[in-house]
């Protein structure tokens, strides 16, 4: 099985050469530029996160895949994850195959409920609803990807009648996938639909993950859909050295951490947890062969078809993202993949 890469991020608020936090619209250009450098350097993805919140500059993923659109000439374009809880399904399509059609058809969306809600209040629904507004909107997105004219009813939209949405995709299907943080209902849910399954493994060990691949190629089987090559993302960081990703990393990691971690009754990070995530857990940080070896582990343990990177997560500086993408793409990948084959 042909393993795809990709690198992922929120649009992380970075600090600029002088420690101070850049703008919303510089942080917007800067994923934009680190997607052209991944794109040179033979990334197979880039995917950005749907965030409403001070810390992240992306609100709106296809937007900004749409510049990168145009200054781009192969990799894929994809969200991770695009918030269809509280988004509308039709629009979302809409906002994708445009997106497909400026690309040349490169476009995907990964699809989830959000582990944050500040969309829910933000564009009015009540997160009592939170369950069956993903049920109910997912069930619609897949009728939609058929291209053909939908009638659809439920209580979270207006019903439609025979409605045709346009445009319509070149390649008559928009590259869909469901992300999934830890529910096995939500991994049965992406096997109903013959979707492929994109697993957030964001903490602890990624071998925890295995009886999530098996659920899904077996209630797969249960349907009669397609199991997909299942993909995964994890944070990271690459700097030329361990000891500088760490450093770069930790701090910046820490207080975003914390600041999250607050709201949700966390305890502080404390550094040898971080270690011990580094050593053990789903951190990818250290230089390139240190990040390679790891990658290529848990690729080949769990069997996934698609490995994303999420390279930003904190103020890292700019200058250090730019760097850990050129090192991933030139020096990570490579290895990787050899790794594999052996």
């Amino acid at each position: 099985m042909e393993v795809t890469f990709g690198l992922d991020t929120f649009g992380d608020v970075p600090e600029d050469d002088k420690g101070a936090l850049m703008s919303y619209a510089a942080a917007i250009r800067q994923v934009v530029d680190e997607a052209v450098l991944a794109d040179g350097l033979g990334v197979d993805v880039i995917a950005l996160g749907e965030h409403h919140r001070p810390e992240y500059a992306i609100s709106s993923p296809e937007t900004v895949l749409a510049g990168i659109a145009g200054r781009t000439s192969r990799i894929r374009l994809g969200s991770g994850v695009t918030v269809l809880s509280s988004d509308d399904p039709v629009r979302v399509f809409q906002r994708f195959a445009t997106v497909d059609a400026l690309s040349g058809g490169r476009a995907e969306v990964i699809l989830g409920r959000g582990s944050f809600t500040e969309s829910f209040p933000l564009f009015g629904y009540d997160l009592r609803d939170y369950d069956v507004l993903f049920e109910e909107k997912i069930e619609l997105f897949a009728r939609l990807l058929r291209e053909e004219p939908v009638t659809w009813s439920g209580t979270t939209r207006a019903p439609l009648r025979d409605a045709d949405v346009f445009p319509k995709t070149e390649s008559g299907r928009l590259e869909t996938w469901v992300g999934v943080g830890g529910s096995p209902q939500s991994v049965v849910r992406a096997a109903r639909y013959g979707l492929p399954l994109m697993l957030a493994i964001i903490g602890d060990s990624p071998e925890r993950f295995a009886p999530y691949l098996t659920l899904y190629e077996r209630a797969a089987g249960e349907f009669g859909t397609t199991a997909h090559p299942v993909g995964m993302h994890s944070p990271g960081f690459i700097a030329d050295t361990d000891a500088e990703a760490k450093e770069t990393f930790f701090p910046r990691y820490k207080e975003i951490r914390d600041r999250i971690g607050r709201l949700r009754g966390w305890p502080a990070l404390r550094r040898e947890e971080f270690d011990h995530e580094v050593e053990h857990g789903s951190l990818y940080i250290g230089s390139p062969e240190t990040v390679a070896r790891k990658m290529a582990r848990t690729i080949t343990r769990l069997g996934v078809g698609r490995f994303d990177l999420i390279y930003t997560a904190g103020s890292q500086p700019a200058s250090a993202r730019l760097r850990a993408v050129e090192l991933y793409g030139a020096k990570v990948l490579p290895m990787v993949k050899e790794l594999i084959a052996r």
